[in-house]
């Protein structure tokens, strides 16, 4: 079974007091998962994933606002974003069927949700650039913490079960599909988050050239489709 290639050596190298403070965002935001959360990848998945699919549907929702304001083309921005968010909420659908949260944790995505919701709203607000650096520093910090995870389930600290029905049917998975090979096709999806958002901050940040991004993402690479190794 083949998966997704994925680029885990991808990092954006902070640039200026906006990238700076992204990254130092991100790293205490990392730094609280780890305390909390430890190696409970599951659990941790469930929290960080409904703080996740909040960027993509802020972003889609200003820069729809905007649009309309000024009567201009979105070249593409928001279909992406709001692709961005329905992908993190799978995420979510999926380690909710994994990890199982308790009341308390469903507390905590419930407040974990608003509060960064707010805040990220404020943020966009003020500057789109740092907002979608926040969100590539956020998705590399996801890169690395699936990896840990695999390496968990590989080394047998994690058990491999069964992948969820719900994970078997939006990236049409082997119907015989494990955990393991539901990590790997996140983490893909998390990788390619990365890269779409340091993308747009370097457009805003005018490190790279404007251009039109797709209506969608590549269906192989939203919902990559895994086939039988020949």
């Amino acid at each position: 079974m083949s998966a997704p290639v994925v680029d885990l050596a991808v990092s954006h190298r902070p640039r200026g007091a906006s990238d700076r403070i992204a990254y130092g965002f991100v790293k205490a935001l990392r730094f609280c998962a780890d305390t909390f959360f430890a190696k409970r990848y599951g659990h941790r998945a469930v929290v960080l994933e409904t703080v996740a699919a909040v960027p993509g549907m802020v972003g889609a929702t200003l820069n729809h606002l905007k649009c309309l304001r000024r009567m201009c083309d979105d070249r593409g921005w928001i279909k992406t974003l709001m692709d961005e968010a329905e992908n993190e909420r799978m995420h979510l659908m999926t380690f909710i069927e994994v990890a199982k949260p308790t009341a308390f944790e469903r507390f905590v995505v419930v407040g974990a949700q608003w509060v960064f919701y707010l805040f990220f709203f404020g943020l966009y607000l003020a500057s789109p650039r740092t907002a979608h650096r926040v969100v590539g520093y956020f998705e590399e910090e996801a890169v690395v913490s699936y990896t840990h995870y695999l390496a968990e389930i590989d080394e047998g600290r994690s058990a491999n079960v069964a992948a969820p029905e719900i994970a078997i049917r939006y990236w049409g998975l082997p119907i015989d599909a494990t955990l393991r090979d539901v990590v790997e096709v996140v983490r893909a999806n998390e990788a390619h988050h990365r890269d779409v958002n340091h993308g747009f901050a370097n457009e805003l940040a005018g490190l790279a050239e404007p251009k039109l991004v797709p209506a969608a993402w590549p269906h192989e690479q939203l919902q990559p489709h895994w086939r039988e190794a020949a």
